[in-house]
């Protein structure tokens, strides 16, 4: 087997992701390689989307999701969006279906070349999501950051859509809040037993929210599809939005739908950097030839 494995260096709105070709292997990317990865400005990346042989009929490739600190994730749309730019410039073929951790995904890639990936079906309740104690309604839960009487954030909604999120609702700029200070405290804290992102939503219309994530064992993000994906059904399940709506995140718009079918469709762009070969087990790596300056 070739010690090394090909790459692309890719984003989804900003989303820095890294698709790892592990089709014909049987070894993984290790956390040590991820570490690595990360560590080096040219190859920093939000998650690796590393595409495995088939586990399941009916499915294209198997998607292992790494996360920056070396830790598995259970979802990531924007990385999806990566994988199905990818295939479909190698292949041709438009419409996909991948198997996750979290279960089956698919995804199409449209004319205009914007790529719509079925997120699945959230989920509330508290054990799913999950929780460390019951809540009999997840819209709003008791957490909250700063002072009892005057809070910075309080009150998020929470669900998981294959990952847990908490998204707090806000009347002022997303950008006046210090995320970054507040964001790992939340996603460690005790109510979630295994982690969880953490946004800060302010809706601006019916059909709008801007957001800003930060994102279970990555941090600070330009854009996490997932986190785009349960502030829409929370934000029309609390009824502050419709069922389709454009969310802003630092690195532009989704267009993120919960059909009545229960499923979650997000739609947005992806874009190619470049490409080269690494090694799984420690992440070095090089950058091809025809992408050398």
């Amino acid at each position: 087997m070739n010690r090394t494995a090909p790459f692309a260096r890719m984003n989804g709105l900003g989303n820095e992701i890294i698709v790892a070709d592990m089709r014909g292997r049987a070894d993984r990317v290790t956390p040590a390689a991820a570490i690595a990865l990360n560590a080096d400005a040219a190859t920093k990346f939000d998650q690796i989307m590393a595409i495995h042989d088939p586990r399941t009929a009916g499915t294209i490739n198997y998607i292992e999701i790494i996360n920056s600190d070396g830790t598995q994730a259970q979802a990531c749309g924007n990385g999806t969006r990566c994988v199905v730019q990818a295939l479909a410039a190698e292949t041709g073929q438009k419409v996909f279906t991948f198997e996750t951790v979290a279960g089956i995904l698919n995804a199409e890639e449209h004319a205009d070349g914007l790529i719509s990936v079925d997120m699945g079906v959230p989920r509330f309740g508290w054990r799913d999501i999950p929780l460390a104690e019951e809540f009999r309604d997840t819209r709003m839960i008791e957490l909250q950051v700063g002072p009892i009487d005057a809070p910075v954030l309080h009150s998020p909604s929470v669900a998981s859509m294959g990952n847990p999120h908490a998204i707090f609702w806000v009347d002022r700029d997303v950008w006046s809040y210090e995320l970054e200070r507040f964001g790992p405290l939340l996603e460690n804290h005790p109510v979630f037993p295994e982690r969880a992102n953490i946004s800060i939503a302010q809706v601006t219309a019916r059909d709008a929210i801007t957001l800003r994530t930060w994102e279970r064992g990555a941090g600070l993000t330009r854009a996490c599809g997932t986190a785009a994906c349960a502030a829409a059904v929370c934000g029309a399940r609390t009824r502050r939005t419709d069922r389709k709506v454009t969310v802003t995140v630092p690195g532009g718009p989704l267009v993120i739908e919960w059909r009545d079918d229960d499923h979650v469709v997000m739609t947005g762009p992806a874009e190619w950097e470049f490409s080269g070969s690494f090694d799984p087990a420690t992440g070095a790596w090089q950058r091809d030839t025809q992408d050398v300056a």
